[in-house]
């Protein structure tokens, strides 16, 4: 005779069995659905007839393969951007700084994760339902091009629209550090845009370039998907 406790304990363990396939079933297929949108709508172009010009003002894109930022010169006749993200800021002020990389994120996970193996579940799954967004400026002096910075050249028309859009991304009350570094070069500022799946760090990038008129995807919460775009 099947001992009752060990029979509802065995109805019970594979309920649980079932529950677990069906809820990873389902995050694969989520998981799948969202690649795949994501592939689609980074390869949907804007700005389709843009071309690359030859002479210009040189920026860069670059990635750690999960996050990118654009790469601008700090000085120009356009803009200084030590404006909005002064080098007092910065840890080590005195170097001779030519560039400044601008990005965007949350709030939680630029703090808290100065790693990518820093990343809590926690923490991901609060940047994925959404938060308050924030600026990272990293300066760097003399970048050098590779696979993960690449050039862009703009025409100085849009360069100017490109600093009209990202100037216009700082906080009402110009450009307010927010404390906290991950390094002596850098310094991260208040937003008053917000971060969710819709609107990540790589759709930021995108919709900066195309604000620029340059050819880019239309959904890219990816960095493969801005990145691709990139000779």
């Amino acid at each position: 005779m099947v001992n009752p406790v060990v029979a509802q304990a065995t109805r019970v363990k594979r309920r649980l069995v079932r529950w677990t396939v069906r809820g990873l079933a389902g995050f694969a297929c989520i998981l799948t659905a969202f690649l795949l949108s994501a592939w689609i709508g980074s390869s949907i172009p804007r700005n389709s007839d843009w071309v690359e010009p030859k002479d210009g003002i040189t920026i860069m894109i670059e990635t750690n393969g999960i996050h990118t930022g654009i790469v601008m010169p700090l000085v120009t006749e356009l803009k200084d951007w030590r404006e909005h993200f002064a080098l007092h800021h910065l840890g080590n002020p005195k170097r001779d700084y030519t560039h400044v990389s601008v990005s965007f994120g949350e709030r939680e996970v630029f703090l808290e994760t100065p790693r990518l193996s820093d990343i809590k579940p926690a923490t991901a799954i609060r940047a994925i339902l959404g938060g308050d967004g924030l600026l990272h400026a990293s300066h760097y002096v003399r970048p050098a091009p590779d696979d993960n910075v690449r050039e862009l050249t703009l025409t100085t028309e849009q360069y100017a629209l490109l600093v009209q859009a990202i100037a216009k991304q700082m906080h009402a009350s110009q450009s307010r550090q927010v404390p906290g570094s991950y390094a002596d070069y850098d310094a991260f500022y208040d937003s008053d845009l917000s971060y969710h799946l819709g609107h990540t760090c790589n759709q930021w990038s995108a919709d900066m370039l195309a604000a620029a008129g340059v050819k880019t995807g239309l959904w890219t919460p990816l960095s493969g998907g801005v990145m691709k775009w990139v000779p």
